[in-house]
């Protein structure tokens, strides 16, 4: 345990704000995914929604609490960022990425392959994130 604070403590400290900030992502990001996949299935499947129409309201949801959250904790004191209202309009441009992922996984495993509701979910919470936080990271929070 004592070997690996000091290599953490040895690290540039570029380094070590990028891992607090990822670890920050992966916190913030997981439970703004989590609900929204959980709104998406909810709609989905108890409530019979349309699985794309399920899946673009849960979107909704999801963009305007992750903009509250990431702007406030993920990144915060990261970069300039310039006006919020730029930052606002590429946060959103970049969760449209999110939103046309996570379509596509409802498209193949739901409509085309018939598979159940929940198959999507792990694509949602494991695959889509990783994209979205380099985006978010390199232009919207930058």
């Amino acid at each position: 345990m004592m070997k690996k604070l000091n290599q953490i403590a040895a690290m540039e400290p570029e380094m070590r704000a990028l891992l607090a900030q990822m670890g920050r992502y992966v916190a913030t990001g997981l439970a703004v995914t989590a609900l929204q996949a959980l709104v998406y299935w909810l709609l989905a499947t108890p409530v019979r929604l349309h699985p794309q129409i399920a899946n673009g309201i849960a979107y909704l949801f999801a963009v305007a609490l992750g903009y509250v959250l990431h702007s406030a904790f993920t990144f915060r004191g990261h970069g300039t960022g310039g006006k919020k209202a730029a930052r606002g309009v590429r946060f959103v441009l970049v969760s449209l990425v999110s939103l046309g992922l996570n379509a596509l996984w409802v498209q193949i495993f739901v409509l085309w392959l018939n598979l159940p509701t929940w198959v999507p979910v792990p694509f949602m919470l494991f695959v889509t994130p990783f994209a979205v936080f380099a985006l978010n990271r390199q232009w919207v929070f930058r």
